[in-house]
């Protein structure tokens, strides 16, 4: 049992809360969910706090990769993997164990746990609705798209009606097929065609590391031109890179602020939504 200054103390947290509830209430927040954290954490407290977001008013929109899963699988079939800049080569057949793993596997997976958490989610791929259009990156990866034109208007219907979209990253080719998109890039632009308040990338770091007097050191704000400095000097390096270009993207077309934050921490989407501190790396404009 809590003693009096405990319940106090607890009491004091809660009315603080109240006021980030009420300030976030009718806005839209989009969270990328990368395959790294869903391959070594599970899905931890994450869908918990997207429930618990979508009960408080917010339109969650959750977008989500699975490269681990894939790799698995396609090692299983006896098919190799091949990267390019971080990018896998997709040819026809590995696009559809591409498809099957992400739209199929991995995203009913994670409707499923919605729902035995209480809430109504349904699963998407860009492909639904015209979501994400997208033309071929280039010949050499194959089937790999970036985004031309994302169209929200099936995730406005479906958070009007009170369900969490969860979108797999594959996009609709001008050609009908199926392309593998980068999950991080496919997420900041829904953010932006939904004109998100927040973009949020969950991760399996803790956020954007500079240079310290005592070594590396995690920066809680960084501005998005200092943010291309340090890529620039290499500070920001390989697989951060999309993460912290996807993010400056998301800036540059509207996004209030964009966020990168370990999905290995309990309730990471509550507390930096709902309390004055945060986690993680800000990024803004």
């Amino acid at each position: 049992m809590l003693n009096s200054a405990e319940v106090e103390k607890l009491g004091r947290e809660l009315v603080a809360a109240l006021q980030y509830v009420n300030a976030w209430r009718g806005k839209t927040v989009v969270v990328k969910y990368g395959g790294s954290v869903l391959e070594e954490n599970g899905v931890g407290t994450v869908l918990e706090d997207l429930v618990l977001l979508k009960q408080a008013g917010v339109h969650p929109v959750l977008v989500h990769g699975g490269g681990p899963e894939i790799t698995r699988m396609l090692k299983a079939l006896g098919r190799q993997t091949r990267f390019v800049n971080g990018l896998r080569v997709t040819d026809a057949e590995t696009m559809e164990v591409v498809e099957m793993v992400l739209a199929g596997r991995v995203n009913k997976a994670l409707v499923g746990m919605l729902s035995t958490l209480g809430a109504r989610a349904v699963g998407l791929s860009g492909k639904d609705g015209g979501l994400l259009r997208v033309r071929q990156l280039n010949e050499a990866l194959g089937y790999v798209g970036e985004v031309e034109v994302a169209d929200p208007s099936i995730l406005h219907v479906l958070n009007r009606e009170g369900y969490i979209p969860v979108v797999a990253s594959i996009g609709l080719g001008p050609d009908g097929r199926s392309y593998n998109l980068n999950a991080d890039t496919a997420a900041g632009a829904l953010a932006v065609a939904m004109e998100a308040s927040k973009f949020i990338l969950l991760t399996d770091v803790e956020g954007i590391y500079g240079k310290g007097e005592d070594g590396p050191q995690l920066l809680s704000q960084l501005r998005a031109a200092e943010a291309k400095e340090l890529i620039a000097a290499g500070v920001i390096s390989e697989g951060m890179i999309p993460k912290v270009e996807a993010c400056l993207r998301a800036l540059e077309g509207g996004v209030q602020s964009a966020h990168i934050i370990s999905g290995k921490i309990p309730h990471a989407l509550l507390v930096e939504l709902f309390t004055e501190a945060g986690i993680g790396t800000m990024l803004i404009p």
